[in-house]
């Protein structure tokens, strides 16, 4: 069954041939080998997964004949003629070529239509609804790599980052290799801008991308180019039904095996600030989901309680004495809970949107890309590393550190500056005052001496001098105690700026030590070279295209959903084949299942209605062979 898909790779073959680089010396082979010879190679790369190598190292011990088949063969290729000829593609720009060869052929493979519409419109495009998302790929190395989050280990390792692009059918179209520690915001603009390229007139005016996409600016960039984003908001970004604007009506989204209510979805609006754009807000159309199912507890509003209530507010004063013996506990009382809320937004404006249609889009994002890089792409050895050259390159991790460190260091020297200059001018603050305190204070006693003088020359009495005194004392206390206290205020700034700049000289200390420190423990980092490891993936993500397309052409309808690992039985059966001029034959071995059997004959009916034709035009043909296998206690049993 391998010949069928062989049968139907005949474009692919020839855009990978045709961004075969030349071979930079003419006597180094196998690149510079005949067409023949190139073309035998692809294959072989091509094929690899569909034998069950995983690398071409695993060609040392692989006596089958099935990859010699598949690339017109006696015998495969071995390893080192297969491995020279993947590293000369590589180090001759055959790692662009045929990415770019992929895209598009991919995608004229699965969006044929546009051909007839740009003959007639010169200018038409084409426009597509794809989901993009990335994979991290775990590189196990005893050198510092780049890291990233590997989301199905649930660690953080050294890594390759894939960016992957697939059709609403799940068909993988496009694929790049990158850094490890590479967010997906960023490398994302660059390839989209790639993929339209090579792809023609063909835009991507809709594109669906999971939490990690979440990122305003991002959103905002995306929608200036005329690109409608999906994606979904992270926890900390709303509270409840009350952080949302417009808020329509609850409808039914989806239900259980029993028929009850299990989601429900309601069109709301969201704006978001923008941190480099605070005057122009974002502003989302919003699918709200709301899960049934599942019970969060209710966020109390920090404006509404301030202060967090006592565990006994609920119970009565009688009951609140957990002090006296006898005392009884009871259930404290449940916390207030409401339904999960899954927010699917949009940077579409107008017209309104269709939540229901908004949220299975969304949702649709995991049978569409998650089961298929689970079902076809893993399987085919997505995650096998081919290649671990590397360059040493600035260690990113310890730089973002450093830079954090250096920003400290240097905040904190201005800080210091300034609280030492606020320091001294407290000081100077309160120096005046202390000198203006002591000399009115001698000015206001020496007033009130000669008034005292004035009223004993009077013949006042004593216990009126006395009241007069007093009074006038106290006035003057008052208007001293202002200035004091003006002083007082002047002296706590002083010891306050002063402490600050000794606490800040203090970090200054601990961060040139944290910098030492950083510097004694960094380990130069390596960037790995990505080029054979993403010509191989190119090669899987094509084979993963051929299986998908091999099995919606002749495949019965009950395999439209079929994983690789469903579909290889199928592939790996084994048979005879007989050929002439014309035809090639092949009889096929039946399986030890009636089902299987019956699925077989309906594929090899569809084939032979199809007659599809190998490269070089002749016709390919399936039947079963047919056995009857009688067991040796059968025979006394048969009737003559």
């Amino acid at each position: 069954m391998l010949l069928l898909a062989a049968a139907t790779q005949t474009g692919l073959l020839t855009q990978l041939e045709q961004a075969l680089p030349p071979a930079p010396d003419p006597s180094c082979l196998p690149l510079a080998g005949s067409s023949t010879v190139r073309r035998h190679l692809l294959l072989t790369l091509l094929f690899l997964g569909a034998v069950g190598l995983q690398r071409t190292w695993d060609l040392r011990g692989y006596t089958a004949d099935g990859l010699a088949l598949l690339t017109d063969r006696t015998h495969a290729y071995g390893y080192r003629y297969t491995e020279a000829f993947l590293s000369q593609v590589a180090r001759t720009d055959g790692t662009e070529r045929f990415t770019d060869a992929l895209a598009c052929w991919a995608t004229h493979l699965w969006h044929p239509t546009a051909a007839a519409a740009e003959a007639e419109h010169p200018h038409y495009l084409q426009a597509l609804t794809c989901y993009l998302d990335g994979h991290r790929k775990p590189v196990y190395s005893d050198v510092l790599l780049p890291r990233g989050l590997v989301g199905r280990l649930g660690v953080v390792l050294g890594c390759r980052a894939l960016l992957l692009l697939h059709d609403t059918q799940g068909h993988p179209l496009f694929v790049t290799t990158h850094r490890g520690d590479q967010h997906l915001t960023v490398g994302v603009p660059a390839f989209l801008e790639r993929y339209e390229q090579q792809t023609g007139n063909r835009q991507i005016t809709r594109m669906i991308v999971d939490r990690e996409g979440m990122a305003t600016e991002f959103l905002a960039s995306l929608h200036a180019e005329g690109r409608r984003v999906v994606t979904i908001l992270r926890t900390n970004q709303y509270r409840d039904l009350s952080s949302f604007a417009d808020v329509g009506t609850f409808v039914p989204l989806s239900t259980d095996t029993h028929g009850q209510l299990i989601r429900e979805v309601a069109p709301a609006r969201i704006s978001l600030p923008r941190d480099d754009h605070p005057d122009e807000p974002l502003c989302l159309q919003v699918a709200l989901i709301r899960d049934l199912r599942r019970r969060v507890p209710v966020q109390p509003d920090p404006e509404e309680e301030p202060y967090p209530s006592r565990w006994d507010s609920d119970l009565l004063l009688d009951e609140r004495a957990w002090w006296r013996e006898g005392w009884q506990a009871t259930a404290a009382p449940a916390k207030e809970t409401m339904a999960k809320l899954i927010p699917i937004v949009t940077t579409q404006e107008t017209p309104p949107i269709d939540a229901i249609e908004l949220a299975q889009t969304y949702i649709h994002r995991w049978p569409a890309q998650e089961n298929v890089i689970k079902d076809y792409l893993l399987p085919l050895g997505l995650d096998t590393n081919h290649g671990f050259a590397k360059v040493a390159v600035e260690n990113s991790e310890i730089a973002k550190r450093r830079t954090h460190l250096e920003q400290r260091l240097s905040h904190l020297k201005q800080w210091a500056q300034s609280a030492g200059k606020r320091e001294r001018l407290a000081s100077k603050r309160r120096e005046r005052l202390r000198k203006e305190f002591k000399s009115r204070s001698d000015e206001l006693y020496r007033e009130l001496g000669l008034y005292q003088t004035t009223l004993e020359l009077q013949g006042m009495a004593d216990y009126v001098l006395r009241r007069q005194i007093k009074e006038r004392q106290v006035i003057i206390d008052a208007e001293l105690e202002q200035i004091r206290a003006k002083e007082w205020r002047a002296y706590e700034q002083c010891n306050q700026e002063f402490r600050k700049q000794e606490r800040y000289c203090k970090e200054q200390r601990e961060v040139l030590r944290a910098l030492e420190d950083l510097a004694e423990k960094e380990r130069t980092m390596y960037e790995l070279d990505h080029r054979k490891d993403q010509v191989m993936t190119v090669c899987k993500v094509a084979l993963a295209n051929l299986a998908m397309w091999t099995r919606d052409q002749y495949f019965p309808p009950s395999y439209a959903h079929a994983t690789w690992r469903r579909l290889l039985p199928f592939f790996q059966l084994p048979g005879t084949i007989t050929h002439d001029a014309t035809t090639i034959q092949v009889q096929l071995s039946p399986f030890n299942d009636r089902t299987l059997n019956r699925d077989l004959a309906l594929l090899c009916e569809r084939v032979n209605q199809a007659s599809p034709r190998l490269p070089d035009g002749r016709l390919l043909s399936f039947t079963i062979r047919s056995t009857c296998c009688i067991l040796p206690a059968q025979k006394h049993h048969q009737i003559p």
